[in-house]
């Protein structure tokens, strides 16, 4: 008989709580009766997650006359259009919880959904006056009515967005992506299932896995880190690498061990991000690479080894070494991660962290290019202006201000 672990995800913060243990419809509908009390229930559901596996039938029948309306599949990076139409929707169903089955954009949209709902923004000038992630909105913070549709997150992949109070989303005419955020923003229970999991593409699982080493590496390379960040930053190092080898190779029970161990180790990289270290510019000139079609994850895989590499040529040196040989550390120190980096030639006085994390996600199977994604040198230009509006390209730990400085990231990643 499976049994429940419940418990906060990350226990200096009052939500979301974490449930695991049991198959996820079961845990879904316990929540949503006993837990937040919801009796009208809006479903937004990953279009390959319902077309492939018999996911979002299970959970239509767990929940039975709760679910009130439904979304099956939006475009990846949450267009500003679709997150309307889903607002529309439920607010016409009169939905007091949204249930997301599914990636990183289906928790980002019903972020977004229910800011929307509260605040009566149903257009692209009213969403616009809600994106106060970034320092040129002037609307006051406090003056943001507080999101009162509730969410549960069903993640199948390990981009983490479901411990944030913040989203993005990508406005459709500039394709720039715009940051929401609110104390109140996001799920009260994120559900864990690993068998669940299993169902994810590989390229999205261990992508998106890199893109928690991504926010580990940052918080630790940050300029304004702090011991506490730090910590949690290197647990989850030493959760998510090995489990993401284990995951590229492995089946049944290993597997699903390693699944689970990776969405934990998620969390200790969340738990660092909240710390509120600012990140760096592969967070940074990501956030625009995204719109471009390159799925979430992969933006890590291809920029985050080459944006350690730049600022280990133009940092002030000491400082970024400690800081670096604080992750080559924690990485030399795990048994399946030593046995991939010796085979692969790389020895612990001769690599930099930038060489270890390149044969990490070479070894994932991972693109390390922007040509392996589809993006042209036609595109480094427009890529280059609009990252220099991100807030985390200017808290690299080599502030980027100019554009010849995020050319030269995007010059040693375009093939």
């Amino acid at each position: 008989m499976p049994s429940e672990t419940y418990r906060l995800a990350i226990p200096s913060t009052t939500h979301p709580y974490i449930s695991y243990g049991l198959p996820f419809p079961e845990a879904c509908a316990k929540h949503v009766s006993s837990t937040l009390n919801a009796s009208r229930v809006y479903i937004i559901a990953s279009k390959s997650l319902s077309m492939n596996t018999d996911a979002l039938e299970r959970l239509r029948s767990a929940l039975s006359d709760k679910v009130v309306g439904e979304r099956v599949g939006m475009i990846p990076h949450t267009l500003w259009s679709e997150v309307l139409q889903v607002a529309e929707e439920v607010r016409d169903c009169k939905a007091d919880l949204i249930v997301t089955l599914g990636a990183g954009s289906l928790t980002d949209a019903a972020k977004i959904v229910a800011l929307a709902i509260a605040n009566n923004a149903f257009d692209f000038p009213s969403l616009q006056r809600l994106a106060n992630y970034n320092s040129s909105n002037p609307l006051d913070p406090s003056s943001i009515r507080t999101p009162t549709v509730t969410a549960i997150n069903i993640p199948t992949s390990l981009s983490g967005g479901e411990y944030q109070d913040l989203a993005g989303g990508t406005h459709d005419e500039t394709f720039n992506k715009h940051g929401f955020k609110h104390p109140d923003m996001g799920a009260k229970v994120v559900i864990l299932d690993p068998k669940l999991a299993a169902t994810t593409p590989a390229r999205i699982w261990l992508s998106t896995g890199i893109r928690a080493v991504d926010h580990c590496v940052e918080t630790i390379c940050s300029p304004e880190t702090n011991d506490e960040a730090d910590e949690a930053a290197v647990k989850g190092l030493k959760r998510l690498v090995p489990g993401l080898l284990v995951c590229k190779y492995s089946e049944g029970k290993e597997d699903e061990k390693a699944r689970l161990e990776c969405m934990l180790g998620v969390i200790d990289a969340m738990a660092a991000v909240k710390k509120g270290v600012p990140l760096g510019a592969s967070h940074g000139i990501g956030h625009q690479l995204g719109p471009l079609g390159v799925g979430h994850g992969e933006t890590s895989c291809i920029l985050l080894p080459a944006v350690c590499k730049f600022n280990m040529r133009h940092a002030a040196k000491d400082n970024l070494v400690r800081k670096q040989r604080t992750v080559s550390d924690a990485l030399w120190g795990l048994k399946d991660v030593v046995q991939v980096l010796e085979r692969r030639g790389l020895e612990r006085e001769q690599a930099d962290l930038g060489d270890l994390l390149d044969v990490v996600i070479s070894e994932l199977g991972m693109p390390r290019s922007l040509k392996d994604v589809g993006v042209g040198r036609e595109k480094l230009d427009a890529l280059a202006r609009n990252s220099l509006d991100d807030k985390w390209c200017k808290t690299n730990a080599v502030p980027l201000t100019e554009k010849n400085q995020v050319m030269e990231i995007l010059e040693t990643v375009l093939e």
